[in-house]
């Protein structure tokens, strides 16, 4: 793998939201200049374009309110298999789309740390822990259940094409937590993932808890996968996005967060979802989720350009 390669891989799904626009995701990620700002770091970028699903099969499921559920099921298998091989060339960056995109993503790079004799964990920044299976969700919005799938809850085989390796619940630390049903929330007290919703960011900070986890990591070896959805962050600055949930992450911890992860040096691979550009302002969140991105990759406080106002 050659850590100084980025490997920028377009997954423009939105069979999984509510609401259509997550598709535009990756031509605003690459208006708001993502590529240039990973060239400006030193590293080589490589432009895979978008991933193509393969055909529909017939998938019926007795919830009545599940709503498209073959296109997501072929965005899995599709996103698997990307980023399996992207991971084994360079650091891959999935451009979303909604967050059922990462039911592929995190499958993909579980089978690729396996590979390597390694675990994969995750770090989940999200208001939602998307952990409704696809008998719980009421909804149908398939966007709220790639964690159940990925950690291996009951109900998907013979409607999902995996996924081949598990994530261990323990593996993964969800961070910003605001927007919780109660069947997720029965699912995360009978689990094992390490949870810090915002009262306990408001009360801790975010420093302290993410440290924890990444020394944890750190200390067994592990292989650690990002994924940050634009309502991580408080809709006050970043507004494009179909899921706004008030009192997310400020600015600063947002990129406190993003270099932290940096400084770990564990990090392998990167979701940006749920970018919905339709309902953004002039670009101003596409641009912010860029500059995380760019914080992950190694920039500084002190090497962030001066936008002009």
């Amino acid at each position: 793998m050659d850590d100084r390669c980025c490997v920028l891989i377009g997954a423009p799904v939105e069979a999984g939201a509510g609401r259509r626009g997550c598709g535009m995701g990756p031509a605003a990620y690459a208006a708001a200049g993502l590529g240039e700002a990973l060239a400006e770091l030193g590293f080589a970028v490589e432009h895979r374009g978008d991933v193509v699903p393969g055909p529909l099969r017939t998938v019926d499921h007795p919830n009545p309110a599940i709503r498209n559920l073959a296109e997501v099921a072929a965005w899995t298998a599709a996103l698997d298999e990307a980023a399996f091989a992207a991971s084994r060339d360079g650091f891959p960056i999935f451009l979303g789309g909604d967050h059922s995109l990462s039911a592929g993503t995190i499958a993909g790079m579980s089978r690729r740390a396996a590979a390597e004799g390694r675990a994969l964990w995750v770090v989940w920044l999200d208001a939602h822990p998307d952990l409704h299976t696809l008998d719980s969700t009421e909804s149908g919005n398939l966007h709220g259940t790639p964690m159940a799938y990925l950690t291996g809850r009951p109900g998907f085989a013979g409607y999902m094409p995996g996924p081949d390796v598990p994530l261990k619940p323990e593996h993964v630390c969800m961070i910003g937590l605001r927007s919780v049903d109660p069947v997720e929330r029965r699912a995360l007290a009978a689990g094992h993932v390490e949870v810090h919703d915002m009262r306990s960011i408001d009360e801790r900070g975010i420093a302290a808890p993410l440290a924890a986890f990444l020394e944890r990591a750190a200390h067994a070896g592990a292989m650690l996968h990002v994924s940050l959805d634009v309502d991580f962050l408080d809709p006050g600055i970043a507004p494009g996005v179909g899921t706004t949930v008030p009192g997310g992450a400020t600015f600063r911890e947002a990129h406190l967060a993003m270099e932290m992860l940096r400084d770990s040096g564990l990090v392998r691979s990167l979701d940006l979802v749920e970018l919905n550009p339709f309902l953004d302002e002039r670009g101003r969140t596409a641009l912010l989720m860029v500059d995380l991105a760019a914080s992950l990759m190694g920039r500084r406080i002190l090497d962030r350009p001066t936008r002009s106002s």
